[in-house]
């Protein structure tokens, strides 16, 4: 259950130094409004009690919030709009109604871009990015966070400097950049240390300690959501003290430190129900139900796991829900209720299914859209085309008139023009029927190679999330039963050997499922799944493959070419270690502007590589099909007993 809650970083558009009221209190803010006036000042005023509640009565800072922004469009004051929009969408972000924040960051860029101030519009973009982020639209989100940069390099502000550094860093952790978000954290907390802002450290220290937990660094995070916890207790925001609590409990729990663990995830699930963060209730609960089932107290676990899902459905929280499925199904695996965790495993495996169905879906529509938009140019270029052969019509039968005025030399002139004239309505209707048949091919090709990654995809899913479940059930239920039996030495070493088989079958249908359809290919992208592909060769024994990648760390590919190239890599590695009797081997690959550059050598025994022309093998066949659909063009090096070197470069 490896969830982790992160405190969404956003650009509060802090009150100008001339307004007296920022340092009040709440309850000498609250004095002040009955005697305010409608104008700008009780704008500011409202902002205030907003920010003053936040962290403690979210509600209520949404209340005088939107009386904030109701008040600045009745006098006409832009600013106060975009303060308005800037701290409401902020809680919008941390309950979870990214769609609405999105819409209220868009209209803040806008009205930015009209009063022309750089300063907010920077700040409005990284938030509207922030939006983008968090509905998955990185490609947006990435747009407006450069562009808002751009702006920002115009100002020496360490407070603007700061906060920039803690977003990208969400962004580079959401991109699997972990390396980078914690350079951008860490100095995004040394800034904020040095300005002595509290509550925008917290949030950075949140982050930074979220980007080392991603990578199992729970040692070097843990001692971070302290501090966090402290600020937050010591400023008194129990939205900030609810997040390190369950970061915390998250850490404890990948340590093995069951009673801290117990401690934070209650903490967590009191402050939670106090603020109304559904989904903080949630982990906190599927948290606890994973350690009282450590505890063998199955009602108490069996409780928490069903409140969770309760909320799962109540907030359409999916992809909980199917961790959630998850959880139940451990409980009655180690309740030796076999059927009930089968039953629980399949809901688990159909609702992650149907997430992966969403996903691919979105993807399918996006390539519909960017085939629409290529199928409208052609369709310019053909009017254009037809445009362009009206002319040349007009002007043919505008020399005929004159030509048939002339005689007999001009009559052999007409037939000789007209002649041309077929001919080239010949050669444009051949070229149309190339055009198609070749759009056939594509297509055709196209839904073969969909088909099959779809089917491994989904046989990958069977065995890992189906069989892999009921193994790794069938372990536990064993385990379970072993402390409950008397054997003879020679029973105890046979029941050993049993469940090393088990593991090694566990391990098997593992690593086989990943072959299929690795998951670092669809979660992290092209480059994280090579480098996965070839630790695995590696510490098979089997060859020692080195892989080298230039350009493609912050690249985004299209995953049809992604899924592409990792299978005709995967097969040429295939066919050296069957054929090519090497010991070591080099991958590399490279992106320059929209070319990919691939290089595959090995040091084994080479062959004729004129013998490629007449292979019968399928491997061979698929990575010739896979290079032409890719538009790739491909060049094979081989000697006898010098090695064999494999070139392919794909265009854009």
């Amino acid at each position: 259950m490896k969830k982790y809650i992160l405190i969404l970083p956003a650009f509060l558009l802090w009150l100008a130094a001339t307004h007296a009221q920022t340092m009040l209190n709440k309850d000498s803010l609250l004095k002040l409004l009955p005697s305010a006036k409608e104008d700008s000042n009780a704008v500011l005023l409202y902002i205030d009690l907003g920010q003053q509640y936040e962290g403690n009565e979210p509600e209520t800072a949404k209340h005088y919030y939107r009386m904030a922004g109701t008040l600045s469009k009745k006098i006409n004051f832009p600013l106060g709009i975009i303060k308005y929009i800037t701290n409401y969408t902020y809680l919008l972000n941390l309950q979870g109604h990214y769609d609405s924040s999105l819409l209220l960051n868009l209209q803040s860029v806008e009205l930015s871009r009209k009063i022309k101030d750089s300063l907010y519009l920077g700040k409005t973009l990284f938030n509207t990015g922030t939006s983008y982020r968090m509905l998955a639209d990185y490609e947006k989100a990435v747009a407006c966070y450069e562009e808002a940069k751009q702006l920002f390099n115009r100002f020496g502000n360490e407070s603007i400097e700061a906060q920039a550094d803690d977003i990208l860093q969400v962004l580079y952790s959401d991109l699997h950049q972990y390396d980078k978000a914690i350079q951008l954290g860490e100095r995004s907390v040394s800034l904020l240390r040095k300005i002595n802002n509290p509550a925008m450290l917290g949030s950075a220290l949140n982050n930074l300690g979220l980007s080392y937990s991603s990578q199992g660094k729970y040692e070097k995070s843990t001692p971070i959501f302290n501090e966090e916890l402290t600020i937050a207790t010591e400023t008194e925001d129990k939205n900030m003290e609810q997040s390190a609590c369950l970061n915390l409990g998250n850490n404890y729990l990948q340590l093995g430190e069951l009673e801290k663990v117990k401690a934070f995830m209650e903490r967590a699930l009191a402050l939670g129900k106090e603020l109304d963060i559904p989904e903080t209730v949630l982990i906190a609960s599927k948290g606890l139900s994973f350690y009282y089932t450590h505890k063998k107290n199955f009602p108490l676990a069996k409780q928490y796991a069903e409140d969770a899902l309760e909320l799962s459905y109540q907030h359409d929280f999916k992809m909980q829900r199917a961790k959630v499925f998850g959880q139940l199904s451990n409980l009655a695996y180690a309740m030796q209720d076999i059927k009930l965790g089968e039953q629980y495993a399949t809901s688990s495996e159909a609702l992650g299914d149907s997430l992966l169905n969403e996903t691919i879906q979105k993807n399918t529509q996006e390539l519909e859209k960017k085939y629409e938009t290529a199928n409208k140019e052609m369709q310019i270029k053909k009017l254009e085309a037809d445009k362009k052969l009206q002319e040349l019509t007009i002007r043919q039968k505008n020399t005929l008139n004159y030509v048939l005025a002339a005689g007999a030399v001009v009559i052999l002139l007409m037939s000789l023009l007209g002649y041309r004239n077929y001919q080239q309505k010949q050669l444009l209707q051949q070229q149309r029927i190339n055009e198609l048949e070749t759009q056939q091919q594509l297509t055709a090709t196209e839904a073969v190679m969909k088909g099959e990654e779809q089917e491994r995809s989904r046989l990958a899913k069977d065995l890992h999330d189906g069989l892999g479940g009921m193994l790794s059930g069938i372990k536990y239920s064993f385990n379970s039963m072993k402390g409950n039996l008397i054997m003879t030495p020679e029973n105890a070493q046979a029941f050993e050997r049993s469940m090393d088989m088990l593991d090694s079958s566990i391990k098997e249908m593992r690593r086989v499922a990943h072959n299929m359809m690795p998951e670092a290919l669809v979660k992290f992208g092209l480059d994280a799944a090579l480098k996965d592909f070839c630790s695995d060769i590696n510490q098979s024994g089997a060859l020692q493959v080195s892989y080298q990648s230039i350009g493609m760390n912050n690249e985004m590919i299209d995953q049809t070419k992604a899924i592409g190239i990792y299978r005709i890599i995967q097969e040429l590695i295939n066919n050296t270690m069957k054929h090519a009797a090497a010991k070591h081997a080099i991958i590399q690959l490279s992106k320059s502007g929209d070319n990919i550059t691939l290089t595959v050598e090995d040091d084994g025994k080479g062959f004729d590589s004129g013998l490629l022309q007449s292979a019968k093998g399928m491997g061979w066949g698929n990575i010739m099909h896979r290079v032409e659909f890719l538009k790739g063009k491909l060049d094979v090096n081989s000697q006898a007993g010098k090695g064999t070197s494999v070139l392919i470069e794909f265009g854009g």
